[in-house]
């Protein structure tokens, strides 16, 4: 990724850790899943993060007043858990996960990936709507779909041409 000339602001899923911290434990409870401190800890970096960080990142980040540093198992057993419960993406071209940033989604998710300076951004426009039936309609049964739009975000792009 070449180097961008200016600085980005925070995103939204970093602007208040806490509340969203809250909120997954919350949501854990009324599905009936344990929330257990591996997993609080693994979303709340990447919270604080607030851009997509590789599994391996998550690790050396991990430890935290005296924890000792999470195996990989551990981080990918919580990755995986946050992924099924929909408080975490995976962004797949670039190998990394991304604290969700809306509510609950359905079974498809679009982001638009800056080639420049990594800033992700969730759409959640719902684009199974067309192509799941369009799938369907060919004796396929899809589960769940993932688009990443890789290009320059408006910070990265003002000034210079399409």
């Amino acid at each position: 990724m070449p180097a961008c000339p200016h600085v980005h602001g925070s995103t939204a899923a970093r602007r208040d850790v806490a509340a969203a911290m809250e909120a997954a434990e919350r949501r854990c409870a009324v599905a009936g899943e344990r929330w257990t401190p591996s997993r609080r800890r693994t979303y709340e970096l990447l919270l604080q993060a607030g851009s997509p960080v590789k599994a391996y990142d998550l690790i050396s980040s991990y430890a935290h007043d005296g924890e000792p540093v999470a195996k990989p198992p551990t981080i990918y057993r919580a990755l995986e858990f946050l992924t099924a419960q929909g408080l975490v993406h995976r962004i797949e071209s670039m190998n990394a996960f991304l604290a969700c940033g809306s509510n609950p989604h359905g079974r498809s998710t679009e982001f638009l990936i800056c080639d420049c300076c990594g800033r992700v951004e969730e759409l959640g426009v719902g684009m199974d709507g067309a192509a799941f039936p369009a799938a369907s309609a060919r004796g396929f049964r899809p589960s769940r779909m993932v688009m990443e739009v890789h290009g320059a975000c408006v910070d990265c792009s003002s000034g210079q041409p399409n």
